[in-house]
């Protein structure tokens, strides 16, 4: 079930403001920091110009790499010094991918079905907004796009508005652009 179906009733302009600010979430998600691990296949992307990952890597059963291969091998609970290099693997706390059964692959998507993706509870985790809020508000592997270590840009919205923007559209119950 969607979560459209169940959200507050709105103003036209509260409608407005809401698809407005799904632009600044749109863009987050649409970052590489974002959209190298939210893909469509099993092999995650890496860099800025999102190039199939080195090393052979996939997702795996879990989303946590291949048996032999996961992903804790490289990526450790926090990034390297930068005295490392521009491309020593980064790291966060639990490093992986969605997993394969709710894959939230949004790369390429126009807004309206990046929206309805976000939204719907089957390829999302099973998360109503308050979940998908703590999500982009507090996951430590989601805040390193804003910290992504040596080498690497960070997401370009700061971390305060992207939460602010998700948070005006979702209390409007998600309203997506047309």
């Amino acid at each position: 079930m969607s979560l459209a179906a169940c959200g507050p009733r709105v103003s036209p302009e509260q409608k407005a403001k809401a698809v407005e600010a799904f632009a600044t979430v749109e863009k987050v998600f649409q970052h590489p920091r974002c959209s190298n691990c939210h893909i469509p296949g099993d092999q995650p992307l890496q860099f800025d110009a999102q190039t199939p990952h080195q090393m052979g890597v996939v997702r795996g059963p879990e989303g946590k790499g291949a048996k032999g291969l996961p992903c804790a091998a490289c990526h450790a609970e926090s990034n390297p010094p930068a005295s490392y290099g521009p491309h020593a693997p980064p790291g966060a706390p639990h490093w992986a991918l969605p997993p394969p059964d709710h894959k939230m692959a949004w790369i390429g998507l126009a807004a309206p079905q990046l929206c309805a993706m976000i939204k719907d509870k089957k390829s999302n985790g099973d998360r109503d907004f308050a979940a998908l809020l703590k999500h982009v508000s507090e996951d430590k592997l989601v805040l390193w796009g804003w910290d992504p270590g040596n080498g690497r840009l960070p997401v370009p919205v700061p971390h305060d508005q992207f939460v602010a923007a998700f948070k005006l559209w979702a209390d409007a119950g998600g309203p997506c652009p047309e």
